[in-house]
Order: C-alpha cells, then sequence, then structure tokens
C-alpha cells in the first residue's frame, strides 16, 4: 500500500522524477545478502510494521525449505560470493521450516541472520536453536526487535504485555551463548546518542553483552511517516549529499519472496517492497541483477536520506 504523499505528482515515472529529471538508479555491485521473507504471518500486529505483518496477513506465504535450498544452490553454482543469509518476516518462527532452512545456509559456510521478536514463536524451537548454536556458533546472529529501551515505548509500537517476552527470549538467547543483535526504532524525540545511552543502560541491567555504541549490534532503523513528503532522489543527488549508490541497500542484497497464490517465488529488489510490482525483478538470482530506480518514498526516507539497511 502506498503512502499518502503531500505531493501526489511524486514518484510515478520509473526514469524521471516530478520536476522532469534523470530519476537515481542502483546497480547491483554484488550480492553481498540474500533475505528470505519466510511468511508475513506474525503473532504481533504493530502499529507501523514496515511489512504490515501480522496474525491475518497472509499475502506473503510460508516459504518452504526446498524453495530455499534452491537459491542457495544458484549462489555456489554461479560463485555469487554471499557472505549472509538473512531471515524476515512476519516472525520467522512461525514458519515451521526455518530450523532446516537455517541448517542448510549454515552447512554451506554462510553466515545467517533472523529477524525476530524474540517471542513465544522463537521458544516454541528452542532445541533446534540449540542444536544449530552447537553446531555452527558465530556463524548464526538472532536480532531481537526492541523498538524502544523504555517498555511503554515499546508497547505503543508492539501492543500491550509485549515488552516482557521479547525481553525474556533476548536474556533466553544472550545467556546460551548466541551471538544477539537488536534492532530499535528512532520513533521518539530523544536524539541518537541519548537513544543508544538508554539501550546501554537496559542492557547492563539485563546482563545482556551488546555493545549499544556499534550501529551493527545496535541497528536503529529511521521511522517512515507516510504523511511526511519526502524528496525524490536524481542522479545529481549522489554528488549532493555525498553520498555512492553503492551504499544504497539494493546495490548489495535482495529478497526473496513468495507471494500468495504464486506457483513459484520471486526475487524483489529489497526487505522494504515486497507489494510494489516494479520491484519484482525476476525468479532466479541471475534475472535479478538488473538495476533498480528509487522509485519509492521509501527508497528516499530509509535508505538514501536515513541511511539505514538491514544488515551492515
Amino acid at each position: 500500500m502506498l503512502p499518502i504523499l503531500l505531493d501526489p505528482a511524486k514518484f510515478k515515472d520509473v526514469l524521471v522524477t516530478a520536476k522532469g529529471e534523470q530519476r537515481a538508479h542502483v546497480a547491483l555491485k554484488s550480492l553481498d545478502t540474500l533475505w528470505f521473507n519466510t511468511g508475513t504471518l506474525c503473532n504481533l500486529t504493530c502499529r507501523n510494521c514496515y511489512i504490515e505483518s501480522s496474525p491475518k496477513n497472509d499475502r506473503l506465504i510460508y516459504l518452504t525449505a526446498a524453495e530455499v535450498s534452491s537459491y542457495l544452490d544458484e549462489i555456489e553454482r554461479d560463485q555469487l560470493g554471499t557472505k549472509l543469509i538473512g531471515f524476515t518476516g512476519g516472525e520467522p518462527f512461525m514458519n515451521p521450516g526455518l530450523p532446516a532452512m537455517l541448517d542448510d545456509a549454515l552447512s554451506r559456510g554462510l553466515k545467517a541472520m533472523v529477524l525476530t521478536n524474540a517471542m513465544k514463536p522463537m521458544h516454541k524451537m528452542k532445541v533446534a536453536l540449540l542444536d544449530l548454536h552447537r553446531r555452527h556458533g558465530k556463524n548464526l546472529t538472532i536480532r531481537v526487535s526492541v523498538d524502544h529501551h523504555a517498555p511503554a515505548l515499546h508497547e505503543l509500537e508492539r501492543g500491550a504485555r509485549s515488552w516482557k517476552p521479547a525481553i525474556d527470549g533476548l536474556v533466553w538467547l544472550a545467556s546460551n551463548g548466541f551471538d544477539v543483535h537488536v534492532a530499535g526504532r528512532r520513533f521518539s524525540d530523544e536524539s541518537e546518542e541519548t537513544v543508544r545511552a538508554g539501550y546501554a543502560q537496559l542492557f547492563a541491567n539485563l546482563g545482556v553483552a551488546i555493545d549499544a555504541q556499534n550501529p551493527g549490534t545496535l541497528v536503529l532503523f529511521p521511522e517512515m511517516d507516510p504523511t511526511v513528503d519526502v524528496p525524490e532522489i536524481t542522479t545529481a543527488c549522489w554528488g549532493i549529499l555525498k553520498k555512492s549508490p553503492d551504499s544504497v541497500m539494493c546495490a548489495s542484497s535482495r529478497m526473496v519472496i513468495k507471494r500468495k497464490g504464486a506457483e513459484r517465488p520471486a526475487v524483489v529488489a529489497c526487505t522494504l517492497l515486497p507489494y510494489e510490482p516494479q520491484f519484482e525483478l525476476g525468479g532466479s538470482l541471475a534475472e535479478s541483477a538488473a538495476a533498480v530506480r528509487l522509485n519509492h518514498p521509501h527508497c528516499a526516507k530509509f535508505c538514501v536520506l536515513g541511511g539505514a539497511a538491514c544488515s551492515q
């Protein structure tokens, strides 16, 4: 669903902006990270979920372990040099095939990361997780969503009674030696310095060894207000912003999804735009190597101006 824009003339033409300037595009430099959306079903309905996940949203259905394996085979066959395999949702631990998918990726010598709310679905797979950790150690990272260091603000986003289960899951992972990261959101009026200090105090109180000053282990995503106008990114913006196209997420990653009713998965440009047909790039990784036109508000707000990426 496209956001409500203050300027409805923007983001209409894939080649030019509303002002007639050449729209910026990003070439795939290398496929460093391949994401799998394991399905949009989630045990929570968050206030402002990037992908609109909920207990009822099955627009993206569960991927199977065999479907994931076929893309991992393509990485090996074509020697793509991919380093990280990411699993996102929805809540990935709701997909019963997740342990097999993780085992497949990790057994090939790849690193794997799971984005989770660390609540009940994860706890149902504790035995499988411990086995994966025992065999693959630090090659498996679990990134837990803790939207703010204060319980009230976290629950404002995630719902009542969502704080304690998430914190319990975070502590369980840390106490069992997992490589644990945290993802937060910048939806308060605090400075980044203040936010990171708040998380640092939380981690210290919990006895969790996460470096709150490291943007890789505590990722703070910019909030995307759909009612706020954002500029379109032109080819001239790279020089003006002193930013390289190679720094944008779609220069080094892609995401595999499976739409409800589809016969096979598809590859899309990034983790934020699974529902937009213009960002679907084909059925294989080879087909997905085309350049991506930055023709969506998320491209500007999240990636170019926000400087965010789902992997570091």
